[in-house]
């Protein structure tokens, strides 16, 4: 269990630094979105390379960031349901959501995107866009998400595991309640 916890810090180590990167290309797509549409409308220039890289980043902050969402426990859940139950509930059912749902959706998808991103490549696939990029960076991005994601999700089962076995103590604070059971005033 000590290697599976070292190889686990390792993978959040490496989603979060990657996720804080892709985060800044929130503000590149923003810049290249500006560029775009004032050389656009004041010198009726346009390209769809730029619109296309308008796309390549709003896809690459996504499929970077969803590992780092789940390290940091942000990303979309049965809340609704999950905030009623104890936190040894929620760790456990957290750890059959991993197995069960997360981990083989990630699998399947990591699966398909290989022989996707290796079709684009070898082909030299381009958009069918006048002026557009190739596709395959694109592609390639999905292929890393979902292996990111995979290994994020690999990295909290074996923590959950540890948790409801006692190996390794909880970082979560009771104490805050959780944002879907929060009341306002």
């Amino acid at each position: 269990m000590a290697l599976a916890l070292r190889l686990a810090r390792a993978i959040d180590a490496t989603n979060a630094l990657i996720g804080r990167l892709a985060a800044w290309l929130v503000l590149a797509a923003v810049v290249i979105s500006a560029g775009n549409a004032l050389s656009r409308r004041m010198f009726s220039l346009s390209s769809n390379a730029w619109l296309e890289v308008q796309w390549y980043l709003f896809g690459a902050v996504f499929l970077l960031g969803a590992s780092w969402t789940l390290r940091r426990n942000e990303h979309v859940r049965i809340d609704i349901l999950a905030s009623r139950f104890s936190k040894g509930a929620r760790d456990r059912l957290d750890l059959v959501g991993h197995a069960l749902f997360l981990i083989p959706f990630a699998l399947v998808h990591v699966v398909l995107a290989v022989p996707f991103f290796l079709l684009s490549w070898r082909t030299g696939e381009m958009s069918a866009n006048a002026g557009g990029l190739p596709l395959w960076p694109a592609k390639l991005l999905v292929l890393v998400g979902f292996a990111m994601l995979l290994a994020q999700g690999v990295s909290e089962f074996v923590k959950r595991l540890a948790i409801v076995t006692g190996r390794l103590a909880d970082e979560a604070d009771e104490t805050v309640p959780h944002p879907a059971t929060r009341r306002e005033p």
